[in-house]
């Protein structure tokens, strides 16, 4: 159960980053790990259903991603980046606060106004409660939520590169989005998701029950471990609701000895975070905090459907926790050395 950052790195080619995604979701492939056993299997996403199990509760993340980034400008004229991470409150239509980044962040000062498209001002209003945070008060002419569904950019992962007014902004505008995505403010994407059709959750319906949760994916997601010491990582907070219909089936699952299957690590985090001691899960609206590294005693989760992880990064830290490190780093190996394309576009592995 090794604590050190060096321990969770390996080496990815370049070309096996996915910076796009297949014509068909369901076409990616999936590595199938026995996390008591270490055996490695591999077959296509569309033949998830068959590794269903009969009274299993598939539980999957039903936030959306909002296009999140957009280009302010200075007064006198220069640009930045702001990438907006959370609402903090809402006062009319026409008003809002927001957590945010701004790149580049120099010259930051108290009632700086940024402009921003369709007539919306941004007045600086401090720094976040997050480390390299910001916050910003949003004025305009509208529903700023409107503008920003038709100005504001998708908020890929930076290891995809896009160029601004890109061809590919339909694409990713439909792509890096579950087709189960319906409410919530994320600037991620829950990638495990991303290889679902209607079809296939159809088929899974037809054994197992499907329940929703929602956990606004921050950009936390992405951050680097920077500690060589894991556990001194400081996780940013990310806000989650829990329906309780979703609660009780699962609190009913883990009463009966059914399998709970978590659609990615955002499921993972939100479950466990909702664990009580009596062996049910709270329902309702909290914020989670929780860092999943190896040591960790899962209560909920039994399976877990994810997508390949940076390294040293959380995620990675998560599914070594899951599955074991070794096991883990040895099926990162066999889907490097079998072309598996990896992060957020790419494909996936189911751990049982």
């Amino acid at each position: 159960m090794s604590s050190r950052l060096h321990d969770y790195d390996y080496h990815l080619p370049e070309n096996l980053i996915a910076a796009y995604p297949l014509q068909h979701r369901d076409s990616s492939r999936v590595l199938l790990l026995d996390r008591k056993s270490g055996e490695i299997r591999h077959k296509r996403f569309k033949e998830i259903p068959d590794l269903v199990r009969p009274g299993d509760v598939v539980v999957v993340n039903n936030v959306r991603v909002i296009p999140a980034r957009i280009e302010a400008r200075r007064p006198g004229g220069g640009k930045v980046e702001i990438l907006l991470v959370e609402r903090r409150e809402q006062e009319g239509a026409v008003e809002e606060r927001w957590t945010c980044l701004i790149n580049p962040s120099r010259r930051l000062r108290s009632d700086l106004k940024l402009t921003l498209p369709g007539g919306f001002t941004a007045t600086y209003a401090g720094p976040g409660t997050e480390k390299g945070t910001h916050v910003i008060d949003i004025a305009g002419p509208g529903i700023f939520m409107d503008m920003l569904m038709e100005k504001g950019r998708v908020p890929l992962p930076p290891y995809i590169i896009r160029r601004r007014g890109s061809k590919d902004e339909p694409l990713d505008r439909e792509r890096y989005q579950t087709v189960y995505a319906r409410t919530g403010l994320a600037v991620a994407a829950p990638t495990a998701g991303l290889h679902f059709t209607r079809k296939i959750m159809a088929k899974i319906e037809e054994k197992a029950l499907i329940r929703e949760i929602t956990l606004d994916v921050g950009p936390g997601t992405f951050l680097p471990v920077r500690t060589e010491d894991i556990r001194q990582h400081d996780m940013h907070s990310e806000r989650y609701h829990i329906p309780k219909d979703t609660a009780e089936t699962i609190t009913e699952a883990k009463n009966t000895g059914k399998r709970v299957v978590a659609v990615g690590t955002t499921v993972v985090r939100t479950l466990e975070s909702a664990w009580k001691a009596d062996n049910s899960i709270r329902a309702g609206a909290d914020q989670t905090r929780l860092f999943i590294y190896p040591g960790y005693e899962f209560h909920v989760v039994d399976a877990l459907l994810t997508n390949f992880h940076l390294p040293k990064s959380t995620l990675l830290m998560l599914v070594s926790a899951f599955a074991g490190r070794e096991s883990i780093l040895e099926a990162y190996k066999q889907a490097i050395k079998q072309g598996y394309r990896f992060y957020s576009y790419g494909d996936a592995m189911f751990i049982a």
